[in-house]
C-alpha cells in the first residue's frame, strides 16, 4: 500500500474516532436542553451518559470477541453503519426512552471501534511506523475531547440539542464513505479472542485490582463532569454562552493532561498514578468550596480537567504490563476489559452524580467525586505495595541464584 493512500486511510480512521469520541460526551453540554425539551428532570437526562457508558462497557470485550472472525474492513464499515443509525435515532428522538435506546446502539459501535481501531491503524503502515499511525488515529479522539463537547453545546444552543446529533450523523456518513474508499480490504485478521481468555483475566486478582482502580479513579471525575453545565449555570452563575467557552478550555486542559500523563507514566506507571489520583481527589474536594465563586471555581475546574484524563495512559500501560506478566496470551483482551472498566467508571460516576444532584444538590457532586477518586488512591497504594513486594522477591531470587552459582 503506497504511503499517500495509507495516510488518507488513517485520516478516515481519525475522522471516525473524532465522531465516536464526540458522541460519548456530547450530551454533557446538552443536558439542560434535553431536560427542558423532553420535560424530564436533569438527572433523567443524565442517563444518556450513564447508559452509553454501560453500552461501551459490555460492548467492548463481548462484541470484540464475537466479531473477531470477521474481515477487519467489513467490521469497520458495519461499526460506522451502526454508529450512524444510533445517532440518526438520537436526532429524531421525541421521548427519553427512544433517546436512551439510540445512545445504547451508538455505544455498541464505540466499544468495538476502540478495540479494533488501533490494530487497523497499525496494519496500514510498515512496522517501524506503527506507533505514529496509532497516534494519528487517536488525534481524532483528542480533537473530539477538546472541541466535540463545546461545539455540540454551541450547536444545541443555536438550533436545539438535536442539531448536535444531526452534525455527528453527518460526520459519521463522511467517515463511512472515507473508510469504504480508502481503507484496504487485505487487512490482517485479529487474533481470536475467546471468552476463556476473558474469564482468565477476570479471575486474576492483580488485574482485577487495576480494573477497579480504573473504574474508581477515572470515573470519580464524572460524578461532577456529567453535571458540569448545570453546575456552572446554577451554582457558579455563568451564562449558557460562557459555559460553552469554559467547556472548550476544559477540553484543552484534558488534552494537555493526557500528554503529561503519558510522559509521567513511562518509567513507573503505578507510582505516577498514585500521585495523579491523590491530587485529583484534592482538586475535586476543593471544588466543593470554590464552585460558588466565578474565578476560584473556574481555576479549580481547569485543574479538574488537567487531571481528569491524565491517568488514562498510565492505566493502559499498567494493564498491559500486568497482562504480559500473568496472562500473556490475552493482552488485547486485557486492554478491551480496561476500556470496559473506564466506561463502568463513567456509568457509576454519572449515576452517583445524578442521585446526589437529585437528593442533596449539585454542589455535593464535587466531594462525592473526590471520595470515589480517593478510594482509587487507596487501591493504587495497595497495588504499589504489591509491586514493591514482587520486586524485592525478584531481587532476592536473583541474589540466591548468584550465591548458588558461586
Amino acid at each position: 500500500m503506497d504511503k499517500k493512500r495509507s495516510y488518507y486511510a488513517l485520516l478516515a480512521l481519525a475522522l471516525s474516532a473524532f465522531a465516536i469520541g464526540t458522541t460519548e460526551f456530547i450530551s454533557v453540554g446538552l443536558l439542560p436542553m434535553i431536560a427542558d425539551d423532553l420535560d424530564i428532570p436533569i438527572t433523567t437526562a443524565g442517563l444518556t451518559v450513564t447508559l452509553y457508558a454501560l453500552g461501551v462497557m459490555f460492548g467492548a470485550p463481548v462484541l470484540t470477541s464475537l466479531t473477531s472472525n470477521m474481515s477487519r474492513k467489513s467490521l469497520l464499515l458495519w461499526i460506522m453503519v451502526v454508529f450512524i443509525i444510533g445517532n440518526g435515532m438520537a436526532a429524531s428522538a421525541s421521548t427519553i426512552g427512544f433517546l436512551l435506546t439510540a445512545r445504547i446502539i451508538s455505544a455498541f459501535a464505540h466499544g468495538i471501534f476502540m478495540s479494533i481501531g488501533a490494530t487497523i491503524a497499525a496494519d496500514l503502515v510498515p512496522e517501524n511506523k506503527r506507533a505514529s499511525a496509532i497516534a494519528i488515529m487517536f488525534t481524532g479522539l483528542t480533537v473530539a475531547t477538546v472541541t466535540g463537547v463545546p461545539f455540540g453545546t454551541f450547536l444545541g444552543q443555536l438550533f436545539g440539542w438535536r442539531a448536535a446529533f444531526i452534525a455527528i450523523f453527518a460526520i459519521g456518513i463522511i467517515a463511512l464513505i472515507g473508510n469504504a474508499i480508502l481503507v484496504p480490504r487485505d487487512l490482517q485478521k485479529a487474533a481470536r479472542t475467546t471468552l476463556r481468555d476473558q474469564v482468565k483475566l477476570l479471575t486474576n486478582g492483580r488485574l482485577l485490582l487495576v480494573f477497579a482502580i480504573t473504574a474508581l479513579g477515572y470515573g470519580g471525575t464524572f460524578v461532577v463532569f456529567t453535571y458540569l453545565s448545570p453546575l456552572l449555570q446554577e451554582i457558579t452563575g455563568f451564562k449558557a454562552g460562557t459555559v460553552t467557552v469554559i467547556l472548550l478550555v476544559y477540553g484543552i486542559a484534558i488534552a494537555f493532561g493526557n500528554t503529561i500523563g503519558g510522559k509521567l507514566a513511562n518509567r513507573n506507571p503505578v507510582n505516577a498514578l498514585f500521585y495523579m489520583f491523590l491530587i485529583q481527589a484534592v482538586v475535586l474536594m476543593t471544588l466543593t468550596f470554590t464552585a460558588p465563586f466565578k474565578i476560584a471555581g473556574l481555576i479549580t475546574i481547569i485543574l479538574m480537567g488537567l487531571f481528569a484524563f491524565m491517568n488514562v495512559p498510565g492505566l493502559q500501560v499498567y494493564v498491559v504490563i500486568l497482562a504480559k506478566r500473568y496472562v500473556p496470551s490475552a493482552v488485547d483482551v486485557a486492554s478491551a476489559i480496561n476500556i470496559a472498566a473506564f466506561n463502568a467508571g463513567i456509568a457509576l460516576g454519572a449515576y452517583l452524580g445524578g442521585a446526589i444532584a437529585d437528593s442533596i444538590g449539585l454542589i455535593h457532586t464535587a466531594w462525592a467525586g473526590s471520595a470515589m477518586v480517593f478510594a482509587a488512591v487507596l487501591l493504587t497504594g495497595l497495588s504499589r505495595a504489591l509491586e514493591q513486594r514482587d520486586q524485592k522477591s525478584h531481587t532476592l531470587s536473583i541474589n540466591k541464584q548468584k550465591s548458588a552459582a558461586i
